[in-house]
């Protein structure tokens, strides 16, 4: 059974921790998740593509993250999302920008913040190992293919980060 962590209005740990996906916090309590946005060199990113078999958003594309774990940094998270779902290592490397936004869901059970990371990484596409469970395939993408993803309303969370891409 995986915990996440408990956080207030402030994004302070409150002690307390929830089951992962058992929405039941109240108006003013938030869990943590990540998001791990990788740039190569030429400037374009890595999306990956969610399998059909999600509950939720299944063959939508979007970056690599998910929920913090208890007791677990936002930073050790992101770096074991990334890892977890694309097989590519940030642990060693500086986030070129870390930006948080807040999604509240009054009487939903389901506030959070998320925290993401931009990272440039030289890499190559025989570098990417995908989580079969989490991603049917990738593509790195120029900004303006997000863009178009996102317009078709098939990219996940891009009105909340879009900023970051402009880093």
């Amino acid at each position: 059974m995986e915990l996440w962590d408990i956080y207030d209005k402030n994004k302070q740990l409150t002690g307390r921790t929830m089951v992962r996906n058992d929405w039941k916090l109240k108006d003013d309590e938030y869990h943590l998740t990540v998001l791990g946005i990788i740039r190569n060199k030429e400037g374009k990113y890595l999306i990956t593509q969610r399998v059909m078999t999600k509950s939720w958003a299944a063959g939508w594309w979007e970056v690599s993250g998910g929920g913090v774990q208890a007791g677990e940094s936002s930073r050790k998270a992101v770096n074991r999302e990334v890892l977890e779902e694309t097989g590519l290592d940030v642990s060693a490397l500086e986030p070129i920008c870390m930006l948080t936004y807040v999604r509240e869901n009054p009487g939903e059970g389901d506030n959070y913040f998320v925290d993401y990371y931009l990272f440039e990484l030289d890499f190559s596409e025989s570098d990417i190992k995908l989580q079969v469970e989490e991603a049917m395939g990738f593509k790195l993408a120029a900004l303006s293919e997000i863009q178009e993803l996102a317009s078709q309303g098939i990219f996940l969370h891009y009105d909340s980060i879009k900023e970051i891409f402009k880093k």
